[in-house]
């Protein structure tokens, strides 16, 4: 194969992963979006959907370890294309819940483990093979698509909210799910193809168990537990928190799609900046943002503060996403990179699970979220700390 060949092969792989994550990053906010009408419509509390959210967290975080490890060593192309199939069907027929049970186990369960097949984990493996030497940039591009899923389809479903309802925007997911299904069968290589063109860099580095015998790896648990903690509280929440606020139906469900314009920013200058120094500093300026915006939300509740949590927080929101493969590259190197990416992600998103609960048990306790944003400011101030301790292993990383 030219050089030309597989540099148009390498992008086609990126534009791959970057839609794969532009309508996971879409769909997975449904709920978010849809909240506070569920409830009102189907006479739930918010902890009914609170619990589904910490199962999809929970489902969808084991499914990310699983996915990491099977793109270490099986097909990329078959995992994707089915994962795919499994979403769309699965979030279509949220449309057609009467009973909370109903979406336990068809958001909880179902869409949340095909979820994890066709998350960052397996995308993150994918798009570093494809670019070895530039991989917080490729991965910061890929993880893009989870901000610009964000922004394009939250704001499109905002508006079929208002004028069609709920129900609506599960079912327009769910086909939009299936759109892609083409893209993955010609462009994602298949086993044997990724074995006859080779695996990009050298892959040696230390096994899972070797890892997780280092201070190295325990810190980025911290970091990437109250990451995801925060991450999820705030995207599960932050639209029925503006519209609390007095915020407009249509403005409050845009606030996601603002924050999704804001992440897209974030997320690619974090993988530029960390491929020039590392992820350390993007990820320390990150939490930096997030206490200081955590502490206005706690002393001023008013429209304008709203605005500008969502606004600085969507910044933040998935920074750590592109980086993750730097920590994983500069510590424990690439053997096993999907093995040690997906028990971070996986760490990340349980922790995300507890959070969206968190956030609707002291809702329905409190009659407000100030207790859970100062749980927030306090965990934030827990991993800049472990941020700022952390130091990458020394050690020497085979290049292709």
């Amino acid at each position: 194969m030219t050089k030309t060949a597989t540099t148009r092969a390498a992008w086609l792989v990126l534009a791959t992963g970057f839609l794969i994550l532009f309508i996971g990053g879409g769909a997975r906010f449904a709920i978010g979006l849809t909240l506070k009408p569920m409830v009102s419509d189907l006479n739930w509390t918010r902890s009914d959907l609170g619990v589904a959210v910490f199962v999809f967290q929970t489902v969808t975080a084991f499914a990310m370890f699983y996915s990491g490890r099977l793109a270490d060593r099986a097909s990329l192309k078959a995992m994707l294309a089915w994962g795919l199939v499994v979403c769309g069907a699965s979030i279509g027929a949220m449309s057609l819940v009467t009973q909370p049970w109903h979406a336990l186990l068809l958001f909880g369960i179902v869409y949340a483990f095909a979820n994890g097949l066709v998350s960052v984990s397996p995308v993150g493996v994918m798009v570093t093979r494809a670019f070895p030497d530039r991989a917080g940039f490729a991965n910061g591009v890929a993880s893009a698509g989870m901000s610009v899923g964000q922004l394009v389809i939250i704001a499109v479903l905002a508006a079929v909210l208002v004028s069609i309802g709920w129900r609506s925007v599960f079912v327009w997911v769910g086909l939009a799910h299936l759109l892609f299904l083409p893209l993955i069968l010609y462009a994602v290589p298949g086993k044997e193809a990724t074995a006859r063109q080779g695996p990009g860099p050298v892959r040696e580095g230390m096994s899972l168990a070797e890892a997780m015998r280092t201070r190295q790896f325990w810190l980025l648990i911290v970091i990437y537990a109250v990451c995801g903690l925060d991450d999820f509280f705030v995207s599960t929440h932050v639209v029925a928190f503006a519209l609390d606020r007095g915020v407009s139906t249509f403005l409050a469900g845009n606030l996601l799609a603002f924050m999704g314009i804001a992440g897209l920013v974030g997320v690619i200058a974090a993988g530029m900046w960390g491929d020039r120094t590392g992820p350390v500093f993007g990820t320390a300026a990150s939490f930096i943002a997030r206490i200081a915006v955590f502490l206005l939300v706690m002393v001023d509740q008013s429209q304008i503060s709203v605005a500008i949590f969502s606004l600085v927080f969507g910044i933040t929101f998935l920074v750590t996403a592109p980086l993750t493969v730097l920590f994983i590259r500069d510590s424990f190197g690439l053997k096993n990179m999907g093995a040690i990416g997906g028990i971070i992600v996986m760490v990340h998103h349980i922790c995300g699970g507890f959070g969206a609960w968190l956030g609707a048990a002291v809702f329905d306790r409190n009659g407000d979220y100030t207790a859970a944003f100062t749980v927030m400011f306090l965990a934030s101030l827990v991993a800049l700390a472990a941020t700022l301790m952390y130091r990458p292993l020394k050690r020497s990383v085979a290049k292709p």
